[in-house]
């Protein structure tokens, strides 16, 4: 019987803040390849200050390691290199650009013009939409428009893992259905995500995996179907 492959993301006693602030305490996860993993918890239970410091922009305590590449004292540049990208909460678009040039901006540390060519070509296959828009300014177009555009982008730069904070947060359930549809495509091919939502149902029903966020601590974790049926998980963010 083969080992099961090395996580592609491994995070263990991980603990950051903002100045003398403690906000994550003792962190421990992990992102096996080609899955789906929803970080979930109530809004101020510190996900995006994990994403922070995953992506290396705050400074923590703790190991990390992507890829086999050990990331604790590694810059955000080195974090980029090594395949981690994040699609920030509020999307983060350069509104005065056309859709083509946001795009296009998440390709920049690529060399190989045929290969940005055609992931360009694959992006607006999985976002119509967009390609419809491309001449378009990015800040002209509605909210799920522009969260299209930003994970297109996040797309370009080609990630091992993709980060992808408060997805849905502000838009129509159909506008989130087709990026739930979108998550799935990428998926198979071999794109890992860690989606971080405030609405659990949502992220446990598309996820492998989850993990439960409060107060700066992971408490609950196992799989998508085993959270979505523990009662504790249930009577305490689903409202059931």
């Amino acid at each position: 019987m083969s080992e099961p492959a090395a996580p592609l993301l491994v995070v263990e006693g991980l603990s950051a803040g903002y100045d003398e602030l403690p906000v994550l305490h003792d962190i421990s996860l992990e992102v096996r390849r080609a899955e789906i993993v929803a970080l979930v918890g109530s809004n101020g239970a510190g996900k995006t200050t994990l994403l922070r410091a995953l992506s290396r922009i705050l400074p923590s305590t703790g190991n990390i390691v992507m890829n086999g590449h050990p990331l604790s004292r590694a810059t955000p540049d080195q974090a980029f290199a090594c395949g981690m990208v994040q699609v920030p909460e509020g999307r983060q678009l350069f509104d005065r650009m056309t859709v083509q040039d946001n795009l296009l901006m998440g390709a920049y540390r690529r060399t190989a013009k045929a290969d940005i060519a055609r992931d360009l070509d694959k992006v607006y296959g999985l976002f119509p939409r967009l390609s419809d828009r491309r001449r378009q300014l990015a800040g002209s177009m509605s909210g799920g428009e522009q969260q299209m555009c930003a994970m297109a982008r996040a797309l370009m730069a080609a990630p091992v893992l993709m980060m992808i904070d408060e997805m849905s947060l502000g838009l129509a359930p159909v506008v989130v259905e087709q990026l739930m549809s979108v998550l799935a495509d990428i998926q198979r091919e071999g794109v890992t995500t860690l989606l971080v939502e405030q609405d659990i149902h949502l992220a446990l029903s598309t996820a492998d995996r989850g993990y439960v966020m409060e107060t700066g601590r992971i408490v609950h974790g196992g799989s998508a179907k085993s959270l979505l049926t523990d009662e504790k998980v249930r009577q305490a963010y689903l409202g059931v």
